[in-house]
């Protein structure tokens, strides 16, 4: 299929892709922001999306400040336009090597080699593996907007299907991840490698001397948007860490959710795999931290 008509416009800076938005926006006109473009044009094709205009940050892709990675104390800060190809094959230390290692499960090699870490955030698919990244390692989401620049933590940043809290003439200018997480995994079941995810499940484990002082659960593919699961979070708290505390925390995490009913699957199957995932994700989050 094709696109509905749009027109198209082409941004030189962060400051003209936000004027282009203004007008745009002002004039009546449904603007979309395209970056790789590997998750909106797939929905264009559809006609599930029918912006009525297109505003390319392609040139965008020059500005170093937009293209890199940035420590800062205990945080990392990711550019804008960084690809989830640049974030597989970089060296990000064992603090955030979750966010490399989870790269394999994002679509095929092309995509990776197109789509962006804030462009898959922005689209707000409730099982995009860098939203349920952005709430396992607390990120805040950077926007630019006519207003000036604004922070958006990503507890708040997912709203529902396909809905974040970045306003229509906004442009996000980067993704910090401001909690550390050396113990942490993301994994995911679909039909074929490559495919939309059915459930995916992200955990960081937080402990030492073999015993948990916590952690976090996160799914995608249960909700509207991805979700934290505070009820197995807390099984994990004060927990010894094994085989039995994480079977223990992938049921909580299957009888916490109500998951829906879709082409995809039950609402039962989708608790089967939150179980099954969730505990296989803490076996792997745990064995990464125990192999440094």
């Amino acid at each position: 299929m094709k696109p509905a008509a749009f027109r198209y416009h082409r941004a030189h800076d962060v400051t003209d892709a936000v004027g282009l938005l203004g007008d745009l926006t002002a004039a009546g006109e449904d603007p979309k922001l395209i970056a790789g473009g590997q998750s909106l044009m797939p929905m264009m094709n559809f006609r599930l999306a029918r912006p009525t205009a297109l505003v390319d940050l392609g040139p965008l892709r020059r500005d170093p400040a937009l293209n890199s990675f940035r420590r800062n104390g205990f945080s990392l800060t990711i550019g804008a336009m960084v690809t989830h190809r640049t974030v597989e094959v970089s060296e990000l230390g064992p603090d955030f090597d979750v966010l490399s290692r989870a790269m394999r499960w994002v679509g095929h090699l092309p995509i990776r080699s197109r789509g962006t870490v804030a462009g898959s955030i922005v689209h707000g698919d409730a099982t995009a593996e860098w939203c349920l990244l952005a709430l396992l390692l607390d990120a805040v989401i950077v926007a630019e907007g006519p207003r000036g620049p604004r922070e958006i933590p990503a507890a708040e940043m997912f709203r529902g299907f396909y809905t974040t809290a970045v306003e229509p003439d906004e442009v996000v200018t980067a993704v910090r991840f401001t909690r550390p997480s050396p113990r942490a995994a993301l994994t995911e079941f679909a039909r074929r490698h490559g495919d939309f995810a059915i459930v995916d499940a992200a955990v960081s484990l937080d402990g030492e001397h073999g015993r948990l002082t916590g952690g976090r659960v996160v799914l995608g593919g249960v909700a509207p948007a991805p979700v934290r699961v505070p009820e197995a979070e807390a099984v994990l708290d004060g927990g010894v860490p094994g085989p039995e505390l994480f079977a223990a925390c992938g049921a909580a995490a299957a009888a916490a959710i109500d998951p829906p009913d879709d082409a995809a699957g039950s609402a039962a199957y989708r608790r089967r795999l939150a179980r099954t995932l969730v505990t296989q994700a803490l076996h792997e989050a745990w064995e990464k931290g125990e192999t440094r």
